[in-house]
């Protein structure tokens, strides 16, 4: 006769089972993720070369921008793994590992392979021979340049612990240092979209392009301050206005997605270049010699004949700081007045 606490061991001990059962599928949830990604990456890149030996009008056209999408639809992909592992607490390092390398395929090797054959392999036959073959040349070594600044990138966000950018910006908010890998494979993806995957057909546009790759390369191995967004909390008790806004984006996003993806990936560009250019700005404004500056005092009254009515003086630092002060300035002149900017800019 079996007694009844031989059942509820049998009974935990079934629970235990399915509780570690189920912890080993929460963990391969984000690595799910990870491996959309990586099939993105792949499937861009059977695209770009099946545009190589492709005929017809388009030239290959539908194939690149086909490229150009799954490159923008692993982009989700890479920053749900992560924000995955971190709420189900399933963060390991082989999942770190993996994500990197996703990565280094997806959002290296795809975007180069395609930066080249979009704008570099595809310019026309009949152009000057010579320039057409110089621009392949420095194209397919600033395309490298490209790999080579976004796999240094991913190593640097590896070992980095608590990294800070050079010009740091606000303390409630968190940034990346350099720009993210994905946001730069974004650019050139977008890029592609907005032009449907038409290559380009002029050579000064094709130096364009060629500054472009290089321009992104820089800013991924950079210590500029890009915004992460990780600040974003969808844990909240109500984030129904959260979610509402997002809605709103993904609409705009698939509705008209060659515009509005290309001009998400310029601002966000241009928002760490216009933010390191404003914190230099700023120091140097903070860093002026106090002999430069003049401290302009009021309007004053004189007496009739002595004079205009009113009459502006301006006096130096070294004079000013002479004559007696009350506290009130002996404390305000501690700061400097160029400063206007908050510390935490």
């Amino acid at each position: 006769m079996n007694s009844p606490f031989h059942g509820r061991e049998n009974a935990a001990g079934r629970a235990v089972v399915r509780a570690a059962r189920m912890r080993r599928g929460m963990f391969l949830l984000p690595s799910l993720f990870t491996a959309g990604s990586i099939g993105a990456g792949y499937f861009a890149i059977t695209q770009t070369i099946d545009s190589i030996s492709a005929t017809g009008n388009d030239g290959g056209a539908a194939h690149l921008d086909w490229a150009a999408i799954a490159i923008c639809l692993a982009i989700p992909f890479d920053a749900l793994d992560g924000r995955i592992a971190r709420m189900t607490n399933t963060a390991s390092d082989f999942g770190k590992e993996l994500d990197s390398l996703a990565d280094a395929i997806t959002f290296g090797v795809a975007p180069c392979l395609l930066a080249w054959v979009w704008g570099l392999h595809s310019l026309p036959a009949d152009m000057n021979l010579q320039m057409r073959q110089s621009i392949l040349q420095i194209g397919s070594f600033v395309c490298f340049l490209y790999l080579l600044c976004g796999a240094s990138r991913l190593a640097r966000f590896n070992i980095s612990h608590d990294p800070q950018p050079r010009n740091p910006g606000r303390l409630d908010r968190k940034y990346f240092v350099g720009m993210p890998i994905p946001a730069a494979a974004g650019m050139i993806a977008a890029t592609v979209h907005f032009c449907y995957g038409y290559p380009i057909p002029y050579w000064w546009l094709a130096a364009l392009w060629i500054g472009l790759v290089g321009l992104l390369g820089f800013l991924m191995v950079s210590t500029w301050r890009f915004w992460s967004g990780k600040e974003i909390n969808f844990g909240r008790r109500q984030p129904f206005q959260l979610l509402m806004l997002l809605a709103i984006v993904v609409f705009v996003l698939i509705k008209w997605s060659s515009g509005a993806l290309f001009f998400v990936a310029l601002v966000y560009m241009f928002s760490g270049i216009w933010a390191r250019a404003a914190y230099s700005w700023s120091r140097r404004r903070r860093h002026q010699p106090p002999g430069e500056t003049e401290i302009r005092r009021g309007p004053e009254f004189v007496n009739e004949g002595a004079g205009p009515a009113w009459e502006t003086h301006e006096i130096s630092r070294e004079a000013a700081q002479s004559r007696p002060r009350t506290g009130i300035e002996s404390v305000a002149d501690e700061r400097n007045p160029q400063d206007v900017r908050p510390d935490g800019y």
